[in-house]
């Protein structure tokens, strides 16, 4: 099972996650070949990071919790709040490290809306799919590519989309 794992950090979780990096690294290296995405979520200049996205190949619930609550930045108090749900992924076996080098003038996003599930094709789309709860639908989230924070809105088709600049993470 794919899930989608968002811790959004709180105020002064910036200075705690720079400070445990390698922690989080060492700790995301654990589960390298279950991620499927993996990135912060930044301020509007790119400065200072907002948030902490996974998207991970899981047994189960339990598993998923483990990975979000035994997580370094987590344990430390970083994270105003942790997101976690299923995944439903609309590119199967697709991962963000199969997406190609980034188009000159473009920035990339984290979209998530509440609305309801649709197909969507771009090339512009690094990841998409429904966020869920068990079986309830909650909303989508999507991965992509795009000029400004407007058209990532616009191409995951969404009139209530929340955009949040973000990046491929891991080691640097």
């Amino acid at each position: 099972m794919e899930y989608f794992v968002y811790g959004r950090d709180k105020a002064g979780g910036f200075e705690i996650k720079v400070a445990l990096n390698e922690e989080h690294w060492a700790f995301m290296d654990g589960y390298g070949d279950r991620l499927i995405a993996r990135g912060p979520t930044l301020t509007e200049d790119g400065q200072r990071t907002t948030g902490s996205l996974h998207i991970v190949e899981l047994p189960d619930d339990d598993a998923a919790n483990e990975f979000a609550y035994d997580e370094p930045y987590f344990r430390a108090g970083a994270f105003e709040t942790v997101e976690i749900q299923r995944f439903h992924n609309h590119a199967p076996g697709r991962t963000m490290w199969d997406f190609g080098a980034a188009v000159e003038g473009y920035h990339r996003y984290l979209v998530l809306t509440k609305d309801a599930s649709r197909q969507l094709s771009s090339e512009h789309l690094i990841m998409y799919g429904d966020r869920l709860d068990g079986d309830r639908h909650l909303g989508r989230a999507a991965l992509l590519e795009a000029p400004n924070p407007e058209a990532a809105a616009h191409l995951i088709q969404a009139d209530d989309a929340e955009v949040h600049p973000w990046e491929f993470g891991g080691r640097r």
